[in-house]
C-alpha cells in the first residue's frame, strides 16, 4: 500500500491549521525586509504582515526555495518510510522553485541510488499560485487518508489546475506594477482614470481580463465573469487580505448569486501580497 507525502510550498496558501490536520508539509519562502529576511506564515500571520508591509519603504522581494530543501525534505520522507512524495510548486514561470525541486530530486537518487525502486519523487509545475493550487494538494491529501489510489489522486490533482481559474484584483496597483503584473503605464492610467483590472493567469502569465471604473463596480464584475465560466456544483474560494468591506461585499454577491456558501475563505500569504499588494480581493473556481 502506498504511504503519500504531500509537499508544498507556501506560496500555496494552505491555512496552517489545516496543513496540520492533513498532514501537508508547507516550505516556507523566505522574504527580504528592510529589519531582515523572514520566514513567509512563520514569522507574522497574514494580517500582521499587510501591515507591516505597507510600511516598507521598498517593495520585499522572496527568494526561490533552493535544492538543499528538497533534498532535505526527500531524504526524511524516504527515511520515515513513505514510498511516494508529491510536491506540487508554484507556477515555474514566476519562480525557479520547480526547477530546484527537480535538481534535488535527481541529486537525492544519486546519493540514494536504491531508492529509485521504493520511493517515487513526483514534482507538479502548477503553473499558477495560492489556492488555485494549494486545493489540489488538500484534496489529494484527503483522498490518500481515505484509501484513494495514487494514480487517481495525482489525476486528480493534474486535472484541478488544468481548470481552476484564479480572479483578483489589485485595489492599490503599486505592488502589481513593480512586480510586473501589470505594466508601469497600465498602472499610472488606471490610477489616474480610477480604472481597477480584473486578471487573472493562462499558461502561467498574469493577463488583465478587462478593467472596470471604480471599486463599485469590481464585484459584480468578478460575480459576472465567475457566473458564466464556473462549473455548476463545484466548490468556490474567497481570497481577501487588508480590505474587510470590499472583502465583505463580494462575500454577500457570491452567496445571492451563486447560490452556494464559499468552499474557503482565507487570507493571502506573504509571497501573493509582495506581488500583488495587501489591498486586494478575489476569487477561485473550477472552469466548464
Amino acid at each position: 500500500m502506498a504511504l503519500i507525502k504531500f509537499l508544498t510550498d507556501s506560496a500555496a496558501d494552505i491555512p496552517a491549521d489545516l496543513a496540520r490536520e492533513l498532514g501537508i508539509q508547507v516550505l516556507h519562502f523566505p522574504i527580504a525586509m528592510e529589519a531582515g529576511e523572514i520566514q513567509d506564515g512563520v514569522d507574522y500571520q497574514p494580517e500582521e504582515f499587510y501591515r507591516v508591509l505597507v510600511k516598507e519603504k521598498r517593495i520585499p522581494t522572496h527568494a526561490q526555495l533552493t535544492p538543499f530543501m528538497f533534498e532535505k525534505c526527500y531524504q526524511q520522507a524516504y527515511d520515515e518510510g513513505y514510498t511516494d512524495l508529491i510536491y506540487m510548486a508554484i507556477n515555474a514561470k514566476g519562480s525557479a522553485t520547480y526547477c530546484n525541486a527537480l535538481q534535488a530530486r535527481e541529486s537525492f537518487y544519486e546519493e540514494n541510488p536504491k531508492a529509485r525502486e521504493k520511493f517515487t519523487i513526483t514534482v507538479i509545475d502548477a503553473g499558477t499560485y495560492t489556492m488555485a493550487y494549494g486545493w489540489a494538494v488538500i484534496q489529494g491529501a484527503r483522498m490518500a487518508a481515505a484509501g484513494e489510489r495514487l494514480d487517481k489522486i495525482e489525476a486528480f490533482m493534474r486535472d484541478w489546475i488544468a481548470h481552476a481559474r484564479i480572479l483578483f484584483v489589485p485595489l492599490d496597483l503599486r505592488f502589481a506594477k513593480k512586480s510586473g503584473r501589470v505594466s508601469a503605464a497600465a498602472a499610472f492610467m488606471g490610477d489616474a482614470l480610477g480604472l481597477k483590472p480584473i486578471m487573472t493567469f493562462e499558461n502561467g502569465e498574469s493577463k488583465v481580463l478587462t478593467k472596470v471604473r471604480g471599486e463599485k463596480n469590481v464585484v459584480p464584475t468578478i460575480v459576472s465573469l465567475c457566473q458564466k465560466n464556473r462549473k455548476r456544483n463545484t466548490p468556490y474560494f474567497l481570497v481577501r487580505a487588508d480590505n474587510p468591506e470590499m472583502a465583505g461585499k463580494l462575500r454577500g454577491a457570491c452567496i445571492q448569486e451563486l447560490k452556494a456558501e464559499p468552499e474557503l475563505e482565507y487570507f493571502i500569504g506573504g509571497v501573493i501580497a509582495v506581488n500583488a499588494g495587501p489591498n486586494l480581493i478575489g476569487m477561485i473556481y473550477r472552469e466548464k
